[in-house]
């Protein structure tokens, strides 16, 4: 993993900044991920790492963490500026760099995309946005129990079914819908059809 990290001395301060029912999910998202890894042939302790700091910025105040990012020119979407607490993802990139050291763009990347995904992810982040997904303590989207056996087995096939639910969700809820997740369930489709075509 390049630089070694104390994922312990991580933990401890995280516990200081995440309310208990967040701080009990990102222990499950920490390890789910390191399994994920395990079973995809991935670096484990880039998954853990990532895993433990995807949500750290979560329990930042919406008008926070709009202050922040823009006093660090984190870019804003449209979306973004309705929906604030979207903005803990690229907002936890940037802390796990300038508070945590962390200087490992693929992990950064993998918080960065762990909400809304993007098209054509690597690996890693593939692994943190299924993880936030299907941690032993998720348990509101309807299709868990067929979503977590893919997960093991074939990645964009599971980004593909947890993108598609997403959105319909969203739609159903009448929610507004980040450009990135369109894009990222589009591409995702396209391998799943192409998948079924052949």
């Amino acid at each position: 993993m390049g630089t070694a990290y104390d994922l312990d001395k991580m933990n401890k301060t995280l516990k200081k900044y995440l309310d208990t029912d967040r701080f009990i999910h990102t222990q499950g998202v920490r390890y789910t991920a390191a399994a994920l890894a395990m079973a995809h042939g991935e670096d484990a302790g880039k998954a853990e790492l990532a895993g433990l700091l995807h949500d750290c910025a979560k329990n930042i105040p919406d008008k926070e963490q709009i202050r922040l990012c823009t006093k660090h020119k984190i870019p804003i979407n449209a979306i973004e500026r309705k929906s604030p607490y979207l903005l803990h993802a690229k907002l936890g990139a940037w802390i796990a760099k300038k508070k945590y050291d962390v200087d490992d763009e693929e992990v950064l990347d993998a918080i960065r995309w762990h909400t809304t995904g993007t098209e054509d992810m690597t690996k890693l982040a593939q692994i943190v946005f299924i993880a936030d997904y299907i941690e032993p303590k998720r348990f509101k989207a309807k299709n868990l129990s067929e979503v977590r056996p893919i997960a093991f087995k074939d990645l964009d096939e599971c980004c593909y079914i947890i993108l598609r639910d997403t959105l319909k969700y969203l739609e159903i809820k009448g929610s507004p819908i980040d450009p990135e997740t369109e894009k990222a369930y589009y591409f995702y489709k396209n391998i799943h059809d192409t998948k079924e075509e052949e």
